[in-house]
């Protein structure tokens, strides 16, 4: 049995004062040194002590966005079982002001390439799903992405299954360069304007929320900025392995 705390403080006063009689017989052979003098601690300054808090958001950033896909259908209640193409079609039929006449109607008129085989299939805008329990519940979440013009932008898609319905937990776009699944979250990598460096933008779920939040946003250095090209738009997504699809 371990000795209890008392026994182990009796102990080691015993063994301190065995050890400052040995260091006295045996000058200061072996004995502890001074590391110097240890930094002081700063506390962080708060600025700007009577500024008067903000009581809502200046800007809208999306922090909190679900909705139910209408229009599509989820067999037996498993995700496995949508089209990851129809709910494409249903994002630009549902909202036809950001597809209609202008530059994002490429993506639209792109979408008659689905499911063509060869060459003509190629022109397809919807990447591959992955399949991942991201929300904790036990059962697989769709993440999905379909590529946007102009700009070459990645929109990024995350879904879940409520009472046999398809509903949207997270969406995001931007110029992507790399996407990944991690645990609940979703890692979204983007180029940045300066060289040798990158956004990571990371959304994970809140189980309170019931949706996916921008939990971190932060740049990140990737590189010698002597040795990387200027960042640009990627046209793709590079989805993480270790997801598992189907």
């Amino acid at each position: 049995m371990p000795p209890s705390r008392p026994t182990r403080v009796a102990l080691a006063v015993a063994a301190a004062a065995l050890l400052a009689s040995a260091t006295a017989a045996c000058g200061d052979a072996g004995g502890l040194q001074g590391a110097g003098a240890t930094p002081t601690a700063i506390s962080p300054d708060r600025l700007w002590p009577g500024l008067t808090p903000a009581s809502s958001p200046a800007f809208a950033i999306g922090e909190v966005e679900t909705e139910v896909v209408k229009g599509v259908t989820v067999p037996g209640g498993d995700i496995h079982e949508v089209d990851p193409v129809a709910v494409v079609r249903a994002e630009i039929a549902a909202k036809p002001g950001d597809y209609g006449p202008g530059a994002y109607e490429v993506t639209a008129r792109r979408m008659s390439a689905c499911g063509k085989g060869g060459e003509a299939g190629r022109a397809c805008p919807v990447l591959k799903a992955y399949y991942r329990d991201l929300t904790g519940d036990g059962r697989d979440d769709m993440t999905l992405g379909f590529r946007q013009l102009p700009g070459n932008l990645t929109a990024v898609r995350v879904y879940t299954v409520r009472d046999h319905r398809l509903v949207q937990i997270m969406a995001y776009e931007d110029a992507v360069s790399g996407v990944e699944l991690a645990g609940h979250s979703v890692i979204i990598r983007a180029p940045s304007e300066v060289a040798g460096y990158e956004y990571r933008l990371q959304w994970t779920w809140d189980q309170q929320q019931r949706a996916m939040l921008l939990t971190h946003d932060e740049m990140l250095r990737i590189g010698d900025p002597r040795r990387s090209p200027a960042p640009h738009a990627s046209p793709s997504a590079s989805p993480s392995a270790s997801a598992s699809g189907r």
